[in-house]
């Protein structure tokens, strides 16, 4: 009977058992059968952190049917109807016990598995009676075995039929300490750590990386309870995980950096896109903007979450807390189109993204008052180790401020207003490669909260970030470095201060020259949300910005890369100077394979606005070069049919230059396109 038992994908207390079908062979079915009776006896040797009578006696019944079983197999009776309906039902049974044993000792569950300990005790009940009710309707008289396997065969069917699956009291009292510690906590007490640890050793959770697991686990939890839009569990859920985040902070300090996973860490550091920058949401709704709009202190907002706040009264920009000067909303039509391009890139609606960032601001408040109180006690305690622990103590320290920071705003807050960003710049001069790593991780994922940006700043933090991005000890704190420097330059008061800084643009061209790929990237679109300041255009340029971008290109396969560094050259081109760069630079043979070889859509049409900007900035010698790319003009056509509306605008112009050119075969034709066109187009 082909089956596949072991679900590792599947969601605890879920058994999706199947039935077998119709006509399947006794002998195909009691040969499953005593290999699911085998897997559930082999559980014997497991530990199981809670149900441990209930799990024994279920084991312990399955054991004798396998003994009957292995009794049978080779004599079999004629008449089988109601073997194969009793077995049949035994074989579904026998599933769903065996779901209910790994959900019992899965990793990572052992807590939540407590906490729902009336249920499973339930279900083990129901499972029991289950066997009892099959073994009714088994003709035991008519089978050839032996009496002693007879009289046991009833001794269990009687005493499944009498079984009372009842909660552990271990088990209770457990569940009963840990709703205290979540009351204490809740109350604003820290608990008695000895309490905490006793809980701990009942479950079997001694170790960091053991702890690190229970939280992952509730994690993914609430993130599947939240996104099915039932969220029932998510109070507790989100109480245990802060509860948990305490004791992995507090009471484990033997952790060694690098034995767990950290998907966090450096085989999978966080990797910006120029297409994907933080700014795309609306600092209100935290949604993508659809329409967004920039106010009299220069915040962008989306319309919607603007007016509506207008009109409910208030004068003041909710993001700097300023009086708004007047109500005028200006369009911000180059980060709507940035928006547009994103998401006709990725494949994705504005529509559908607005589900995800809700998701990503129920994250602003606590999951409830207990775990916001056990992550307010974590962030002090966490800060105070930081000034004044030993440097294992600080390394660590700054690793479990990386993990409560991530994907977490209401963490970010909380660790922020502990005081933490001054003493994890002050680390970031360590000569310990870890404690760099950590300290510059930890910023980043702060630096995405507004109040983040602003501490680092008002802290002088451009400084250490940028020595970190020069001469960081590991090639993975550089990237880091850079991704920071991309968040911090979103305001526009600092992304002027960053770029008036001589030693930022010449350190993020060295990293795209000789970094990876990550910090290739991450320093091309650092270089992209700086250039949003015009006056930065000219900086970036006399780095060498262009140069490096060129021959990127030319030496890279990395298709994503590719694309950053188009869109950072398609914004350089925009201005005169940055036209000239790219042609000083020998760009356009590289530019003309990009646009024939790239797989992104995005890459092509950001090869077309390198073109048309190149051909109305720099005139005829461009133009002639082009025309006689016999292979340009089916490329432009074939964007006409699969492009943006943006894309396809500047497809026409880039293709009606060229045709005008051809005609009047003089570069007479230049001087009359003038600046103002080319800014319509786009």
């Amino acid at each position: 009977m082909i089956q596949r038992f072991d679900r590792n994908d599947r969601r605890i207390l879920t058994f999706p058992a199947v039935h077998p079908c119709e006509g399947i062979s006794p002998d195909t079915l009691l040969d499953s059968l005593i290999t699911l009776s085998k897997g559930i006896c082999n559980f014997k040797s497991k530990f199981f952190p809670s149900q441990r009578r209930n799990v024994r006696e279920m084991i312990r019944q399955v054991g004798i049917l396998l003994i009957f079983f292995e009794e049978i197999r080779d004599h079999l009776p004629s008449d089988r109807e109601s073997i194969v309906l009793c077995f049949a039902e035994l074989h579904t049974t026998f599933q769903k016990i065996k779901f209910l044993l790994d959900d019992c000792v899965r990793e990572g569950a052992k807590t939540w598995m407590l906490m729902k300990s009336h249920s499973v005790a339930s279900q083990f009940q129901v499972l029991v009676r289950t066997v009892a009710t099959a073994l009714d309707v088994l003709p035991l008289n008519s089978l050839n075995v032996s009496r002693e396997i007879k009289e046991l065969v009833l001794m269990v069917a009687n005493q499944a039929q009498r079984a009372k699956m009842e909660l552990d009291p271990e088990d209770e009292e457990a569940v009963k300490r840990v709703i205290l510690l979540l009351n204490q906590f809740e109350n604003k007490f820290q608990p008695d750590p000895c309490v905490i640890k006793k809980f701990l050793d009942y479950l079997d959770i001694t170790t960091w990386a053991e702890c690190h697991k229970e939280i992952k686990f509730l994690e993914d939890e609430i993130n599947i309870e939240c996104s099915e839009n039932y969220e029932r569990e998510v109070p507790m859920l989100s109480s245990l995980v802060g509860f948990l985040s305490y004791c992995r902070g507090i009471l484990f300090e033997d952790y060694v950096y690098g034995n767990t996973d950290q998907s966090d860490g450096t085989s999978n550091l966080e990797t910006l896109s120029c297409l994907n920058p933080e700014d795309f949401r609306c600092p209100i709704s935290l949604e993508l903007m659809t329409d967004p709009v920039t106010v009299s202190t220069g915040q962008t907002y989306d319309r919607a979450s603007i007016q509506k706040w207008l009109k409910s009264g208030n004068l003041l920009c909710p993001k700097t807390g300023e009086t708004l000067q007047s109500t005028e909303l200006v369009p911000n039509s180059s980060l709507r189109n940035l928006i547009q391009q994103f998401c006709a890139d990725n494949g994705i609606s504005l529509a559908k993204s607005r589900k995800k960032n809700r998701d990503i601001s129920r994250t602003i408040l606590p999951g409830n008052p207990a775990a916001a109180e056990a992550i307010k006690f974590l962030s002090e305690i966490l800060a105070c180790r930081l000034y004044f622990g030993s440097d294992q103590q600080k390394t660590k320290a700054a690793y479990e401020i990386r993990l409560l920071a991530k994907s977490n705003i209401f963490n970010r807050s909380v660790l922020i207003e502990a005081a933490t960003i001054p003493a994890l710049l002050q680390m970031l001069s360590t000569n310990d490669p870890s404690m760099q790593e950590h300290s510059i991780s930890a910023l980043l994922k702060l630096s995405k909260h507004s109040n983040g940006k602003k501490v680092i700043m008002e802290n002088r933090g451009l400084n250490p970030i940028l020595g970190v991005l020069k001469n960081g000890l590991k090639l993975e704190s550089k990237q880091i470095a850079a991704a920071i420097i991309f968040y911090i330059s979103s305001p526009r008061e600092y992304r002027k201060l960053i770029g008036e800084n001589p030693e930022v643009f010449p350190a993020l061209v060295d990293l795209i020259k000789h970094g990876t790929s990550c910090g290739k990237k991450n320093a091309i679109v650092a270089i992209f949300g700086l250039l949003l300041s015009h006056r930065n255009h000219e900086i970036a340029l006399g780095a060498g910005t262009v140069p490096a971008l060129v021959n990127l290109l030319a030496s890279s396969d990395k298709v994503e890369l590719n694309t950053d560094a188009l869109a950072v050259l398609a914004t350089l081109a925009e201005r005169t100077e940055g036209s000239f760069a790219i042609l000083e630079a020998s760009a356009l043979p590289v530019i003309l394979n990009q646009l024939q070889n790239t797989t992104s859509r995005a890459g092509k049409e950001y090869c077309v606005s390198i073109l048309l900007a190149l051909c109305v900035n720099s005139g005829a010698e461009v133009l002639a070069t082009l025309v006689r790319e016999k292979a340009l003009m089916p490329l432009l056509y074939s964007l006409l049919t699969e492009g943006t509306s943006q894309a396809k605008k500047r497809t026409r112009s880039l293709i009606k230059i060229l045709q005008r050119f051809c005609e009047t075969s003089t570069s007479r034709f230049v001087s009359e396109v003038t600046q103002e066109q080319f800014i319509d187009v786009r």
